[in-house]
């Protein structure tokens, strides 16, 4: 009698034990910059308030985050974030924890709005930035090579804190792209456009990095609903 061959299936992705999900969410859009009118600073950053589709935004996005399990919430020191998140922590009852180094890339002499106007106008110096990948191009910038060991770290530290957890972390723009680079060994800017209230799926297992999606706005777009739309 022929014994049953064994057989492989392909199955889908899952986390490895105690491995830690970081579901990065870039803060919803932020109120216009008018020259002359410069956003107020924290701890010499620019921090403007969200604008009114960033509130819209925040909502889409929570409500998609609130179909799935969520363990906890961060935001960065930055408002912009810990408005983007107000709608989850109020569905899931979560109060979301401050983790100061989520915060933004430091633009040195373009914070409070100018960076906005030094891309559009495409100074000479944005240009540079692009090309070369550097933040720190920017006069008093924060340094490229301690940018990305502060996102190492504070991810690093987070997947530490929660083994086998999965973590809503509300960030920014350069932020996630810093933190996508680093898992995929990749040019630093390679990441860089990040939607506002875009969903980025890391995880997190010792010293890999597992890249699970990039820029996932199917909550903005209207193609999917919360419960079609699911994150895996």
């Amino acid at each position: 009698m022929k014994s049953a061959e064994r057989t492989y299936r392909q199955e889908r992705f899952a986390p490895p034990p105690g491995a830690t999900e970081l579901l990065l969410v870039r803060h919803g859009a932020s109120r216009a910059f008018r020259p002359g009118e410069p956003f107020p600073l924290v701890n010499g950053q620019g921090d403007p308030e969200l604008a009114p589709e960033g509130h819209e935004q925040a909502a889409r996005v929570c409500r998609r985050l609130s179909a799935v399990r969520i363990d906890e919430i961060y935001v960065s020191s930055l408002r912009r974030t810990r408005q983007t998140a107000e709608p989850l922590a109020r569905s899931l009852g979560l109060t979301p924890q401050v983790e100061p180094d989520l915060r933004e890339v430091h633009l040195g002499s373009w914070e409070g709005g100018l960076f906005r106007v030094k891309v559009a106008e495409n100074d000479p110096l944005a240009q540079r930035l692009f090309a070369e990948e550097r933040w720190d191009v920017i006069p008093g910038a924060e340094d490229a090579e301690a940018f990305a060991g502060r996102v190492r770290a504070v991810l690093g530290r987070l997947a530490a804190r929660h083994p086998g957890r999965r973590l809503a972390v509300f960030t920014h723009g350069a932020f996630i792209a810093q933190a996508l680079a680093l898992a995929a060994r990749s040019r630093p800017f390679a990441f860089l456009g990040a939607d506002n209230a875009s969903i980025s799926h890391l995880v997190v297992t010792g010293e890999r990095w597992i890249i699970r999606s990039y820029n996932d706005t199917a909550h903005l777009d209207g193609v999917f609903d919360a419960a079609a739309a699911a994150l895996t």
